[in-house]
């Protein structure tokens, strides 16, 4: 080759050619650094017949400077960024971007310098430097994790370090992993199970493309099934990735890995350290690393030899990303599995309709557990009217719930009480005046969180203190929380069972690896009673004691009108109630409503789940909704509100008039302002036969925009705000 075409990491550039010095071996995928002006750009070499450009004169191309000693992106790789972009009408180079470690990983190995607390403990302290020795037992990172890790300034850790309480540490940052062993704790697996688990094994053993989706109820032990396919693809050689939609799952997930193969497999999410990220990338490169779990970013990651994919709990929707490259790691997860003629898992006791309706259809294999591990039965689920059982003059549980959390608490068992709200209440307001607290920065009320006296936007991440007094009428002792978030219901818990064990499970209580595992030790060794949780809790976790359920606002997940508002509620409510009775003891499940009458509340109590589906697909179809048609978003956002709102009409204005094609707006989003920038929306509502991405891609191609005005395109969006 003389000349290569790059996909370029530039926000202006995605695609330039370059001339191949003599001597220099080029192959496609190759990561290379090249010359952009002044400066230097990282650049992936690709097919030119697969990346359009404007070719250039060969006496106009500059040479490239230097090829990066990593391994070249696979082929089967650059046809999924292809797809990706495609799809999901984004960027290549921003979907390539997901395949790359940091610098210092593409250039090699080496050592690197982490701190950590030297065990000497100065006569006196500072505070700042007392609570970073409290927040920093047992941590090892850099000085800038640290620093983040502590809540102190860089500084601070520097003057530690000089005082000789921090200490620093060589780490090779290309030191192997313990090698997992597909032979260490086999389980004892029910017929059910063994039947399962042999034909995964089979399509693992065979390779090529299959597609499965393993469908069990609660408890069905679906983990120990899609194990043994991972324990026949570490035998052959093979490298594994399993998704899990949550971090805080991953703990969990962890400590049954290492039980049965004898090792913790190589972890790749935000909360991974920079150091260890470089390891892991390499490894994951070089093929060192046999079983990969991450969040929804190690999707895309180099593998050398990826024979299987996981995806569990397929049906959460934490697996769409709403920002940046809009994917869902669900379906991308397929693409890839194709692309590396490899089978995936999709795992869950609650599918999305759009899986059961690919499985009706024969596009995948589906493998159903209807029963529960080891003889223990589903739990029985009965519905509380709350317009009848109304709970006492503020309060948010109704008698019989109260009654059998007694029952339970005199009986020594574990209750679970399950909100997807966080804090304490999610609006506060002046007696005096009705003042309501809002977020600058978003069209959102501050949610109160009582434990750290503060006001926060789950949006933005803005926060600020209680004040002591209405900001805007100065009446002091005047502020009213106004409905419940966990913190509330937990303190509810306290004065009619002053004394129960408490935990109140969410991302701001369980916010680190130590914190969960302490959670799970607790909840295990019978140290609590009573947990009152959100979504963090609705899945994941085994603990044999814990026989009752209460759900205790079923109507949450019905607000907002999104179109698979039943959907989730269902799920949700199945996946939670799927925590009560896995152990010997009966299960039992209320879930408080104002709304019995709801198709959704009707199937949970009855356990009919198939009836529910049924009457969903129904209504999807009726509506052009997916599976049987296509949804996709287009978000106008601006710092100026008018550079927005002029924007937004000029897209609607140009609205392309096809008979397989409905645009609606547009109209300002119903979060009109996110993180200071005013938002509008267009949705499109298409027929499968539509070439619903070529449409869009046509129509925005044609307009120009002001500066400050940023175009995002949400092809099957999960959310509608």
């Amino acid at each position: 080759m003389n000349r290569v075409r790059l996909l370029v990491f530039n926000p202006v550039l995605q695609v330039l050619d370059y001339r191949v010095p003599a001597g220099m071996a080029i192959e496609f995928g190759q990561l290379v650094m090249a010359p952009l002006g002044p400066r230097q750009v990282l650049g992936i070499v690709w097919e030119p017949d697969r990346l359009p450009g404007d070719e250039v004169p060969e006496a106009k191309l500059r040479p490239i400077l230097e090829v990066l000693p990593a391994a070249p992106l696979s082929k089967a790789l650059r046809g999924l960024i292809e797809w990706t972009a495609d799809y999901y009408v984004a960027p290549m180079n921003s979907v390539a971007r997901m395949a790359l470690g940091s610098m210092a990983a593409l250039r090699g190995g080496g050592t690197t310098t982490e701190y950590r607390l030297s065990g000497d403990e100065p006569r006196r302290l500072t505070p700042q430097r007392a609570a970073a020795m409290d927040a920093l037992h047992g941590e090892q990172a850099s000085i800038r994790e640290l620093a983040a890790l502590a809540s102190v300034s860089e500084g601070v850790l520097r003057g530690m370090l000089g005082a000789g309480i921090l200490e620093p540490v060589t780490v090779d940052l290309d030191r192997p992993y313990p090698r997992a062993r597909p032979d260490h704790a086999p389980p004892a697996l029910s017929e059910l199970q063994d039947a399962a688990a042999q034909q995964l094994v089979g399509a693992v053993r065979s390779g090529g493309f299959t597609p499965f989706l393993l469908d069990g109820v609660t408890g069905s032990g679906k983990t120990e099934c899609y194990f043994e396919a991972i324990a026949e693809a570490i035998q052959l050689g093979r490298q594994v990735l399993v998704l899990l939609p949550e971090i805080a799952l991953t703990q969990n997930f962890l400590r049954r890995f290492e039980a049965r193969f004898g090792t913790p497999p190589v972890l790749w999410h935000s909360s991974v350290k920079q150091s260890e990220r470089r390891r892991a990338w390499r490894a994951i490169v070089s093929g060192e690393a046999q079983v990969v779990v991450g969040a929804r970013s190690a999707l895309f990651m180099p593998f050398k030899t990826l024979g299987l994919i996981v995806v569990d709990e397929a049906h959460e929707v934490s697996f769409k990303q709403d920002d940046g490259v809009r994917y869902n790691a669900r379906d991308v997860a397929v693409i890839r599995a194709r692309f590396e003629q490899a089978p995936v898992i999709l795992a869950s006791a609650t599918p999305a309709l759009e899986s059961l309706q690919l499985a009706e259809a024969g596009v995948y294999t589906k493998i159903d557990l209807p029963d529960r591990f080891g003889g223990a039965q589903l739990p029985d689920v009965e519905i509380v009217d709350l317009r009848k059982e109304v709970p006492e003059r503020g309060r948010w549980l109704a008698p019989r719930l109260v009654a059998k959390l007694t029952e339970r608490l005199a009986r020594g068992e574990q209750s679970l009480l399950f909100l997807n709200r966080r804090g304490y209440a999610p609006l506060t307001l002046c007696r005096h005046c009705g003042y309501r607290f809002q977020c600058p920065n978003c069209s959102a009320w501050l949610v109160e969180h009582r434990l750290s006296r503060r006001l926060a936007c789950h949006h933005c991440g803005h926060e600020t203190s209680t004040p002591e007094e209405c900001p805007e009428c100065h009446t002091g002792d005047c502020l009213v929380a106004c409905g419940p978030g966990v913190e509330r219901i937990a303190d509810e818990v306290r004065e009619l069972l002053p004394d129960a064990r408490l935990a109140v499970v969410t991302s701001d209580t369980l916010n680190s690896p130590e914190k969960i595992s302490a959670f799970v030790e607790a909840a295990e060794g019978k140290l609590i009673d009573v947990i009152v949780g959100t979504q963090l809790v609705t899945k994941g976790y085994h603990f044999p004691d814990l026989t009752l359920v209460g759900v205790v606002d079923a109507d949450l997940g019905l607000e907002g009108g999104d179109l698979r508002a039943a959907e989730r509620t269902y799920q949700q409510i199945a996946q939670v109630s799927g925590r009560a009775g896995r152990g010997e003891k009966p299960g039992e499940v209320l879930i408080q409503t104002r709304h019995p009458e709801a198709a959704v509340f009707a199937a949970l109590a009855a356990g009919d789940r198939d009836a529910f589906y049924a009457a969903e697909a129904e209504a999807r179809k009726d509506a052009g909704a997916p599976p049987f048609g296509r949804w996709a978003a287009i978000i106008v956002s601006s710092e100026d509100e008018a550079e927005a709102r002029e924007a937004a009409k000029s897209i609607g204005a140009m609205a392309p008039n096809l008979p397989d094609v409905m645009v609606l707006g547009p109209a300002p989003a119903p979060l009109a302002l996110l993180r200071g920038r005013y938002r509008y929306r267009l949705l499109i509502n298409a027929r499968r036969s539509a070439q619903l991405q070529d449409v869009i891609r046509a129509w925005l191609g044609q307009l120009q925009f002001a500066q400050g005005v940023r175009v995002a395109v949400d092809i099957d969006p999960y959310s509608f705000v």
